[in-house]
């Protein structure tokens, strides 16, 4: 047995153990019974989204859960904030990037601080919310203290939901299936699209400033308040969400493919096992049946794929064609992910973030004037400040 042989089985145990995890999944969100436990205050950060907002905003705006809604308009040069005032939200008129700030962070700081609940949901513009999901989210914080929500995408073209697919693969892949716990904070995995927290905890901990230079803004934060003891969950919403993120295969390669491989929240070594694992376990198979020499455990592991076809269809809105083709981009996701380690994109909505706006490998900002207290999280009766 080559060492190439060794390696792919190494890599397709590695595989195995974390789809594995899957038996342990939580169902499912479903609607709170009853009022939520307090009020919720969304808060929503818009960058040039007039095209998109409003099927995020009217369900928000109509939900008895919902106290406030407010629009966070990051210097948009379209009608964004004209639309959300005109629907009923509160519009927070963002003020200039700071340096040192990526645009959805200082988004969200100003958000936080003109949100008036003890409870904040953040959702982005390009999310559906349907009744019944903030409650939900707010239920949850009895028992967690930063929640985050997957979806079910909607991805209307064959080759954007094939490609869309191939990409959430590797993250099964890397990380395993959403729902059981990570092994350790830096593995974590969240879903900025869709996360609540209580508003003093949050204030305390100064989150947005401490991951202000990170594009995977959302995983920096739950990896950093994870390992500072907060009870961080990530959980399938997609009975109450959905997300229409990309219009095209062509923005699903350029746009979610800068961020996919976490290249500025993962250490060196963590980043050449994740492309190793999905080299050896999704692209190489595939290269081997295009050649004509299939090894056993290829197909073993082509046909594992095909489980997880399956497995997917309850991430999609309408699941199609797409997704049964998506085995056949496996290889393309993997040199994706290559790239964006390799060259790493640091150009999101018309701002372009030097190097030292934005940082690899998961090293944490220090210092700063917008740092607060680090860590701190007040403590509640009954509950442990480390978990």
């Amino acid at each position: 047995m080559g060492p190439l042989t060794l390696a792919q089985a190494a890599a397709a145990a590695v595989v195995a153990a974390r789809l594995a995890r899957g038996r342990n999944r939580p169902a499912p969100l479903a609607p709170a019974a009853g009022s939520p436990p307090c009020p919720v205050s969304v808060v929503v950060p818009a960058r040039d989204e007039e095209a998109r907002i409003a099927d995020c905003l009217v369900p928000l705006l109509a939900d008895p859960a919902v106290a406030e809604v407010i629009v966070v308009d990051d210097e948009s040069r379209d009608g964004t904030a004209a639309l959300a005032e005109r629907l009923g939200a509160t519009v927070v008129r963002g003020k200039p990037l700071p340096d040192g700030w990526v645009g959805k962070q200082w988004a969200l700081e100003q958000g936080l601080a003109a949100a008036a609940g003890p409870v904040v949901v953040l959702l982005d513009a390009d999310t559906r919310p349907k009744a019944g999901l903030c409650g939900a989210l707010a239920e949850l914080l009895e028992t967690c203290d930063l929640v985050s929500a997957g979806p079910r995408f909607i991805c209307d073209g064959l080759a954007e939901q094939a490609l869309h697919a191939a990409f959430l693969t590797t993250l099964v892949y890397r990380f395993g299936p959403i729902g059981p716990a990570a092994p350790s904070p830096d593995r974590l995995l969240a879903n900025g699209q869709c996360m609540a927290f209580r508003k003093e905890w949050m204030a305390a901990a100064d989150g947005f400033a401490r991951v202000r230079g990170h594009l995977s803004d959302d995983v920096a934060l739950a990896r950093l308040l994870a390992g500072e003891g907060w009870n961080v969950a990530f959980l399938d919403a997609g009975p109450l969400l959905d997300v229409d993120m990309h219009a095209s295969a062509a923005e699903v390669w350029r746009e979610w493919g800068r961020t996919l491989s976490l290249w500025d929240v993962t250490t060196g070594p963590r980043t050449a096992g994740d492309l190793a694992v999905v080299w050896l376990t999704a692209a190489l198979p595939l290269l081997r049946l295009a050649a004509g020499r299939p090894t056993p455990l290829d197909l073993g592991l082509l046909g594992q794929r095909l489980l997880l076809v399956a497995a997917l269809r309850g991430s999609y809105a309408r699941p199609g064609p797409g997704l049964a083709l998506s085995p056949l981009l496996d290889a393309a996701a993997a040199l994706r992910l290559t790239l964006a380690v390799l060259r790493p994109v640091r150009t999101w909505r018309g701002r372009t973030y030097g190097p030292d706006a934005v940082r690899r490998g998961g090293r944490r900002r220090r210092g700063g004037s917008h740092r607060r207290a680090r860590g701190a999280r007040p403590a509640t009766p009954g509950r442990s400040a480390a978990r």
